[in-house]
């Protein structure tokens, strides 16, 4: 059983796991289970995974009404991804983080499966310490992550990469995009929650980085942004999943917020990355540690205008040397291999 999501963050690397575990184990019968409204139904149907939906409450650090309602839905949920559990009997579940992932791991652990999560970032949110006590095995991406889990079930793997990232085409983001290979690209990507003010900034800045290259902005389902100029060097597109590994093959620079799963795939791909981490939240512990490798450029979002955006981003456009040091010491932070790692952890725990 795979589970979580809720974001694209969430569920990456559980389907680079997946993936790792058809290569191991050909024959492995998987399920996904997940959010209605995500997008981790639409990436595991481009996988051949099949799917079900559970209910699932956010889990907030902070005050919103719905914190007084949301507790039923988790509850509910548990319930549903029970009955789930109990027809699918897996012998092993994995997650990733993420608030989707907490109904299903905790039913996984009530019909017997031996349960393993992963965590991405350096922090852990509260979906992954509320599951510590239901989980046998836990993987992080990083070592400066081993401080907040019990050492004796914890191992470092790095952060799984889909095959997609790994064998990415950038010739084909070009035809599938209608973009072109002249021109440097740069690609925004980290929609979703909280990118609203982002993704202004960045259509805003628009006018200014045409000018010097075309722009590729990924703003998040329901996040898009008036558009600032009719320049057919920007587009401005919700979503992508076929088309998002050869894009970020593609790209001369890569502005995204600091999630882990994000910056992982950009490892994978040697990119030039400036990261704009999500204000007030875990993103800048992983900006903080990819900051101290010299693999990314950084930028406070609180401080940053559509101007000084445009500034940084043509500076590198225009800087060939600094842009292959950014992407050689992001390319050293991870190791391609995390999701063969996790995936032996899991067949290993199968075994038992």
């Amino acid at each position: 059983m795979l589970a979580g999501g809720g974001s694209g963050g969430s569920a990456t690397p559980v389907l680079a796991v997946a993936q790792a575990l058809r290569r191991h184990l050909p024959d492995v019968e998987l399920l996904y289970v997940g959010t209605r409204d995500g997008p981790e139904a639409q990436l595991a149907a481009a996988h051949q995974i099949p799917f079900v939906s559970v209910q699932s409450g956010k889990l907030r650090r902070y005050w919103d009404l719905q914190n007084l309602t949301d507790p039923f839905r988790v509850i509910a949920g548990i319930g549903q991804a029970y009955a789930v559990a109990r027809r699918f009997r897996p012998q092993v579940a994995m997650a990733a983080g993420g608030f989707a992932a907490v109904p299903p791991m905790v039913a996984a652990r009530l019909v017997g499966a031996r349960t393993l999560i992963h965590q991405q970032d350096v922090q852990p949110g509260l979906a992954n310490r509320l599951l510590v006590p239901v989980a046998d095995r836990i993987t992080v991406s990083l070592a400066s992550s081993l401080g907040h889990f019990p050492r004796n079930r914890t191992t470092v793997t790095g952060n799984p990469v889909r095959e997609e990232i790994l064998h990415a085409d950038a010739t084909l983001a070009y035809s599938l995009l209608r973009l072109e290979p002249e021109v440097p690209l740069v690609v925004v990507t980290g929609g979703g929650t909280g990118a609203l003010g982002l993704n202004r900034i960045v259509a805003t800045a628009a006018p200014q980085l045409v000018a010097h290259a075309q722009v590729v902005h990924l703003t998040g389902k329901g996040r898009g942004v008036p558009r600032e100029t009719d320049s057919r060097k920007y587009t401005q597109v919700e979503f992508l999943v076929d088309e998002m590994p050869h894009l970020l093959a593609a790209a001369t620079v890569v502005v995204s917020r600091a999630g882990m799963g994000t910056l992982t795939e950009l490892a994978a791909l040697a990119k030039a990355t400036i990261v704009v981490p999500m204000p007030g939240s875990h993103q800048w512990a992983n900006a903080a540690a990819f900051a101290r490798m010299g693999a990314v450029e950084v930028a406070d979002q609180s401080a940053l205008t559509p101007e000084r955006l445009a500034e940084r981003v043509v500076g590198l456009l225009n800087d060939k040397a600094r842009r292959g040091q950014l992407g050689r010491a992001l390319a050293a932070s991870m190791p391609r291999d995390a999701a063969d790692r996790i995936a032996l952890e899991l067949l290993s725990r199968k075994t038992q």
